[in-house]
């Protein structure tokens, strides 16, 4: 036979002991790397009103800092992240989850194809530590809308084909 007292005191120090790990849908902060003043992120070769077809090439640009792969601990640098119709910016005091909205290049890629659906899109680029983390403050580019139409014609090749660190 159980005892109800025992087992309500004991969910009720398991709750008081989960609190400070965030059981309620708080990220913890972890320590963000700080950004270099004025750092700014972009897209190269594409821009806010743009009409391209369903496969295309995107190009990031970065000033005031530089790239480095996850995983490599060195100031003043970080890796793109691609936001693709996102209407919240996710936390950013927690890494940076890997979706199909929110692409990671941690090799140092400078530049993706994307293959998106005719309609309307949002791109974002967010520069990011090491470790998936957004640096403080974050270095973000503007929002940019773009139109997919199957009818575009094809992006004309612009700058050296192939991503890399």
């Amino acid at each position: 036979m159980w005892n109800a007292k025992k087992v309500l005191a004991g969910v009720f120090l398991a709750l008081i002991l989960a609190l400070p790990l965030g059981a309620f849908g708080e990220t913890p902060a972890v320590p963000r790397s700080p950004s270099a003043e004025g750092a700014e992120v972009g897209f190269a070769n594409i821009e806010d009103g743009d009409v391209l077809p369903p496969v295309f090439t995107v190009r990031f640009s970065i000033s005031g800092m530089g790239i480095a792969p996850a995983g490599v601990a060195i100031d003043n640098t970080g890796h793109h992240h691609l936001l693709i119709d996102i209407e919240e910016l996710p936390d950013m005091n927690g890494p940076l989850p890997a979706t199909d909205r929110i692409r990671h290049f941690g090799k140092g890629q400078n530049e993706t194809t994307l293959e998106l659906p005719e309609g309307t899109h949002t791109l974002q680029l967010l520069l990011a530590d090491h470790a998936h983390l957004p640096h403080d403050p974050p270095v973000m580019s503007d929002v940019i809308t773009i139109t997919v139409d199957a009818d575009a014609p094809p992006q004309a090749a612009t700058g050296e084909e192939g991503a890399g660190p």
